[in-house]
């Protein structure tokens, strides 16, 4: 759905445009781009507060700047719909995160503008500093390189290992820090609490104002007086704050914290810091969700809250008179919780996403026994580590694709020791709306291959509850369980708990001629296939498989002693998951059946909703009912030739 822009920003297509404006229009501008992102995300969806947090920052950037020559990163790219709508795609925002449609997230392949592929986050000091040594090198004195990171991005270790090496590289690069104490949930940690020291230092700050003005005129004086002014300003920081001056122990030199809603100050600052030379860090302090009340009061909430009536702030959702599945996230949060009443070793970890992984519940009910450490993925694995050598049974949730970031400390620090440390990476295999740097499409490959691993997945709710309580008995060693971003396929689903022997799967349903081999939540799009083939006269078996290391083998015995079809669904990509080992079990038994996989291909796929992305890559109810069917023309065609 198309939405209609204000008078000012309807004539805005790029930033060249909006620099026509003189900057006693800026105000307004920044007034219609806010409206305009509460306007299409009301009734289309996507991230929300984080833009809306950054629209005076994103309008003054783009008005001072010589966008894309001057290049800007986006940290995670949350934030980035103002930016977005600046550099040539408001006409098509409207098909934001759509399956189709344009990324939620800068994207290189998408526009020039989006200098650097995001949607993990702490990675923009990196990518700017990288293309600020480039133009170095190239001779290009002139160029700029911006970096805006948030305040929770900046507790990640890659965001500290960028600074400490950007401070020795004397280089056009300005890192702006969004501090607004948010990430998805509130920031954590001494760092926050060091921001915060900052920001509200009122000897710091008024002494501050009051010396610039006296500083401004000394540099004026020439050459020899700009290192005098430095000398001055860090002392001055120094004494008045003892803390304040972290960033430039870095050798960056700190201005702030500002006004992040004052764009015309903005501008006026982010110009003269254009020609300062060396690494800069701008400390600017915002609201998340700014300009809309509600999601200023609950942050968390409105960081993405789906379609919504931007006049009563209602968020709409759908309503059945039947009790409706919950939630994979909500049936781990409250199993957790559940066997921790029950084992008193039981600890939740997440890294900065207990709303998202409802790690929330435990700490709710627990809050000594679980722990957000921030976005720290490293740091949350190797912590686990540590809590499972004193006996204590770390529940490590990380969505799957952030897990990619902790591969090293689940090999080293976990595996090699064989502690039982149980990752529950959510969001596994096609994620939706979020797209490729979401997606979880590599966790069955990369886990399988790691010695001292279990490698699981569950096909509803109970699955889940039992593979955990199944995770935390005694001499368990690594556990990884995998399951969706979504909700399951069961109403009812507290049941008791029961223990699932390690390596063992189970028949869904008796069959001939053909047998279809799943894993995790995918098995309930073969569930409706066989469904659909019965009334075709087609009776395919179906197994789930459970685990995808260790494999079931007296299973796969009995599947290749009785059917020489096979068709094997995964929600994973193609390489290295159940259908590879599958084969190779095969190939080592010598075994012979005529084999189609399904699942995801090599290639990154884009967003979309879930089940329009099962069908693209070809894995979901109508697809596994063609490779059936494929099997059945296999057959009838070796039976006429013979």
């Amino acid at each position: 759905m198309e939405v209609k822009a204000g008078e000012l920003l309807e004539q805005i297509n790029y930033p060249s445009d909006l620099k026509k404006f003189s900057e006693s229009d800026l105000e307004r501008i920044c007034q219609e781009l806010r409206q305009y992102i509460i306007d299409v995300v009301s009734v289309n969806g996507g991230h929300f507060a984080a833009s809306l947090g950054v629209v005076e920052l994103t309008v003054a950037l783009h008005y001072v700047l010589n966008t894309p020559y001057d290049q800007l990163v986006w940290d995670v790219g949350h934030q980035a719909y103002g930016h977005k709508i600046l550099t040539g795609r408001r006409s098509v925002f409207h098909t934001n995160r759509m399956h189709n449609g344009i990324s939620g997230f800068p994207k290189r392949a998408e526009s020039e503008y989006d200098t650097f592929g995001v949607g993990h986050s702490s990675t923009s000091i990196s990518a700017a500093l990288g293309m600020a040594v480039a133009s170095q090198y190239k001779g290009e004195k002139d160029r700029q390189h911006v970096a805006v990171i948030g305040d929770g991005s900046m507790t990640a270790g890659m965001a500290f290992e960028a600074l400490n090496h950007a401070g020795i590289e004397n280089t056009n690069l300005l890192v702006i820090l969004n501090d607004n104490c948010m990430s998805i949930d509130p920031n954590v940690g001494a760092l926050k609490e060091y921001l915060t020291d900052i920001t509200i230092s009122r000897p710091y700050n008024k002494f501050r104002d009051d010396i610039s003005n006296v500083l401004g005129k000394l540099s004026e004086l020439g050459p020899n007086a700009h290192q005098m002014v430095k000398m001055i300003e860090k002392s001055i920081k120094g004494t008045l704050l003892k803390r304040s001056n972290f960033f430039e122990a870095l050798k960056f030199r700190y201005f702030g914290p500002i006004d992040g809603h004052d764009v015309k100050h903005l501008a006026k600052v982010i110009k003269e810091l254009r020609s300062i030379p060396g690494p800069k860090l701008l400390h600017c302090v915002t609201v998340k969700g700014k300009g809309f009340s509600l999601a200023e009061k609950d942050q968390t909430k409105w960081h993405a809250p789906g379609l919504f009536d931007k006049i009563t702030g209602e968020i709409k959702k759908s309503v059945s008179d039947k009790p409706q599945p919950p939630k994979y996230q909500d049936v781990f949060g409250h199993t957790l919780v559940e066997l921790a009443e029950a084992n008193p070793n039981i600890m939740g970890i997440t890294p900065a996403m207990p709303s998202g992984s409802s790690m929330n519940i435990m700490m709710k009910a627990m809050p000594d026994r679980a722990f957000d450490v921030g976005i720290a993925e490293q740091h949350a694995v190797t912590f686990s580590a540590g809590l499972a050598t004193q006996g204590m049974v770390p529940f490590c949730n990380i969505y799957s694709s952030f897990m990619q970031r902790a591969y090293d400390q689940v090999i080293h620090d976990v595996a090699i020791q064989k502690l039982n440390v149980v990752f529950c990476l959510d969001r596994a295999g096609l994620a939706g709306a979020d797209g490729a740097t979401h997606h979880g499409a590599y966790d069955l490959a990369f886990m399988r291959c790691i010695p001292n691993m279990v490698v699981s997945a569950p096909m509803n709710e109970e699955e889940l509850r039992n593979l955990m309580y199944t995770a935390q008995q005694e001499n368990m060693g690594p556990f990884a369980i995998r399951y969706p971003r979504g909700t399951g396929v069961m109403a009812d689903w507290k049941r008791p708990f029961k223990a699932i022997p390690v390596g063992k799967g189970r028949k869904i349903s008796d069959g001939e001629e053909v047998a279809i081999l799943t894993i995790g939540h995918i098995g309930n799009e073969a569930v409706k296939a066989c469904h659909e083939l019965s009334s075709l006269g087609i009776h395919p078996a179906h197994f789930d498989m459970r685990f995808v290391k260790p494999i079931d083998e007296d299973l796969l015995h009995d599947i290749f002693a009785n059917f020489s079809k096979l068709v094997i669904v995964e929600d994973g990509c193609l390489q290295g998951g159940l259908g590879s080992a599958v084969l190779e079990f095969m190939s080592d038994n010598l075994y012979s059946a005529t084999v189609i996989r399904l699942g995801i291909p090599d290639e990154f796929i884009e967003h979309g909703e879930q089940p329009e992305l099962w069908a693209e890559c070809g894995y979901d109810a109508g697809a596994i009912i063609k490779a059936v069917e494929k099997m059945a023309v296999i057959r009838t065609t070796k039976s006429l030739a013979s």
